[in-house]
């Protein structure tokens, strides 16, 4: 087994770990905040991992140089984390609680302020 096969299973291996955190993370938190931030940040990790995967094993076992792959994983590094991010404010927004677990509210105050002075933050 050669070294690049070698790398292209570690990238898939630990994709897949990635991955499946994510599944296990979206089932197992307990409101949709700490689900965003599992699903968010291994999906994230994993569809990256993954494409490099893909893209190294084209490119050293058929010599085939994708540039679809490389767009792919500048677009989910892009758009995964900014759309995780507007959901969660989205959910806050509307009211939807946090987990009684939480122990801090770091946006209430932001919010907060927001409410007092609506004129300021446009």
């Amino acid at each position: 087994m050669t070294a690049t096969e070698w790398i292209i299973i570690i990238l898939l291996s630990v994709g897949t770990f990635f991955s499946l955190s994510a599944g296990i993370g979206l089932i197992r938190f307990p409101d949709v905040y700490s689900r965003l931030h599992a699903t968010g940040k291994n999906a994230t990790a994993s569809v990256i991992l993954i494409m490099t995967s893909t893209f190294v094993y084209f490119l050293y076992e058929h010599n085939l140089f994708i540039g679809k792959l490389l767009l792919t994983i500048l677009f989910v590094f892009l758009t995964t984390p900014v759309a995780a991010l507007l959901i969660s404010r989205s959910a806050y927004r509307i009211g939807i609680p946090m987990s009684k677990k939480s122990v801090r509210d770091e946006m209430k105050p932001y919010y907060d302020n927001e409410k007092a002075s609506p004129a300021k933050n446009e």
